[in-house]
């Protein structure tokens, strides 16, 4: 369809913020409003359509005309009027007419709460962002305050972030199966209790006033009632409590001892944020309760950043899986969250900032910055803490992962060797063994075998260097035999060395149990369990 002819757009209104009193009449509201926006098919499938591919990138990359031509296009099609004006007014923030949209009653209510707002045409434009997303399968509708995507905005020291890349990575890591309480840390405008519908009770907790308005609007339009928003400063809200479960995206941004921008910075020197948390989780859960955590620690100098990790957790009562999922250099960790305030590295601000930051890291030791995901559950036992790199792709959902890892983890915790060996184990569905060989330069023709590793396919895709004995062994797993009666038959059959055979046990304990943590191998009575993740 050929574009309609275009006149240059209009200047946009300027941005206005609703204030914190108007945001909190606007709660009176919001379930309304969302049910309205959800009549018009204002949803994730609803503008991915109306948008298409293009559009859809376009909006990723925060190009607002390619979107309005998008759909003046629209407009002449058979799409609904409706949706078209939604988009342009919330999603673009242009001012459009809603009258078709909302009902004059809401509209005006809106309108006199600040979250839209009329232009010198009475067109309507949003001054927050509302924005649908699809959390665990369920449509809901987000409130904050608008970002720079779409409006040449910088935000301010109050801003209250959206639905962000972290808090997506959190929502992919967190479980979301029924559980009794929850405790959602640093709640923001109230994502991530979206993510635990079918929990009891959820407790949300920020010491910012303003993301607890838009969490209390947030959780009001997905009309979950047993959710309960505090206001108060990290743990302090729930001091005494305990939780089945604990979840937090904390302004973990590793830096100097200030706070610029609320939703980011804890105030806390370097990675302050992240070891307060982690050392004060364990206190607030119940016995057997979990935490999901996003999380980031600095790379010191002469110290490992595992190292520093257990330093910060208790020696008694803590299983705890430390991921790190990524590793930068200090100035490219800078860069990057100086664009995310809107600030040119190249303005004089943004150099000056940069110098400060950069001098601080120096000054302090700090020569990476690691990010990844904290698993943490209270035990009865002395602490068991692992910290190891995932920097590959993930092959499935990494939440289903956290619940296996904590059931291996938990099998693993009382076993000796003499129990390794009397049990029996099988290689998980999926496993594949990789033979990698390299041009033969010695010979200057062919191959010579260079590794021979064992991987699974699923879920992290855990690699394993193994030898022509361990990959023999495990070829001869099966459920019914002990790890000890395999090798024997094995040794029987003339498979290894009779005489080693003792050895060969001693050997492969230490190798199943590091296979088993990565869930490659798996005890018989863990095998319906996996196949229930």
């Amino acid at each position: 369809m050929t574009p309609p002819a275009l006149t240059p757009s209009p200047a946009r209104p300027p941005h206005v913020a609703p204030s914190d009193e108007q945001l909190h009449s606007f709660l009176d509201h919001a379930a309304a409003l969302a049910e309205a926006l959800r009549s018009h098919d204002y949803s994730v499938a609803g503008i991915e359509a109306l948008l298409g591919t293009e559009g859809m990138a376009a909006l990723d990359r925060g190009e607002p005309e390619a979107i309005s031509l998008t759909l003046d296009v629209a407009a002449n099609s058979t799409v609904a009027a409706p949706l078209i004006s939604l988009v342009r007014a919330l999603i673009i923030g242009d001012p459009a007419d809603l009258t078709s949209a909302l009902d004059a009653e809401l509209l005006s209510a809106c309108a006199s709460c600040g979250v839209l707002r009329a232009d010198d045409a009475y067109d309507y434009y949003a001054t927050i962002d509302i924005r649908p997303v699809v959390i665990n399968d369920i449509e809901r509708i987000v409130f904050s305050d608008r970002d720079a995507s779409m409006r040449d905005i910088v935000p301010g020291p109050n801003h209250v972030l959206g639905v962000g890349r972290a808090s997506r990575s959190l929502l992919d890591i967190t479980p979301s199966d029924p559980v009794g309480s929850v405790l959602d840390l640093g709640g923001g405008c109230g994502v991530q209790a979206l993510g635990q519908p079918e929990a009891s009770s959820i407790t949300v907790t920020d010491i910012h006033p303003r993301a607890n308005l838009f969490a209390r609007a947030t959780l009001a339009a997905a009309n979950l009632k047993q959710a309960d928003v505090i206001e108060g400063s990290w743990f302090e809200p729930v001091a005494w409590r305990t939780f089945d479960r604990v979840v937090a995206n904390p302004p973990f941004v590793v830096g100097m001892p200030k706070v610029d921008l609320v939703y980011r910075d804890s105030g806390l020197n370097l990675d302050g944020a992240t070891e307060l948390v982690l050392s004060n989780v364990a206190d607030h859960l119940t016995l057997g309760g979990t935490a999901h955590l996003l999380g980031a620690w600095a790379h010191v100098d002469g110290e490992s950043w595992q190292q520093r990790i257990a330093s910060w957790l208790p020696d008694h009562g803590v299983e705890a899986w430390i991921v790190q999922r990524d590793l930068v250099d200090p100035a490219t960790y800078v860069g990057t969250w100086l664009r995310d305030e809107s600030i040119d590295p190249r303005s004089h601000e943004g150099r000056a900032k940069t110098r400060d930051w950069l001098t601080h890291f120096a000054t302090s030791g700090v020569a990476g910055i690691g990010f990844g995901y904290i698993t943490l559950q209270r035990i009865d036992a002395p602490s068991s803490i692992v910290c190891e790199e995932m920097p590959q792709a993930l092959a499935g959902p990494f939440a289903a992962e956290a619940r296996e890892y904590l059931l291996r983890a938990e099998w693993l915790r009382d076993k000796t060797a003499d129990d390794i060996l009397t049990t029996g184990f099988a290689v998980r569905p999926g496993v594949a063994i990789e033979n990698v060989s390299v041009t033969d330069l010695e010979f200057g023709q062919g191959f010579t075998p260079a590794a021979l590793r064992v991987t699974r396919t699923d879920g992290p895709r855990w690699s394993h260097d193994i030898d022509e004995a361990v990959h023999r062994v495990l070829a001869a797993l099966m459920p019914e035999a002990s790890l000890a009666t395999t090798i024997d038959v094995m040794a029987m059959l003339g498979a290894i060395d009779e005489s080693l055979a003792d050895e060969v046990k001693e050997g492969m304990v230490p190798v199943i149990v590091d296979l088993m943590r990565h869930g490659i191998v798996l005890p018989t009575d863990l095998l319906s369990n996996e196949g229930d993740d």
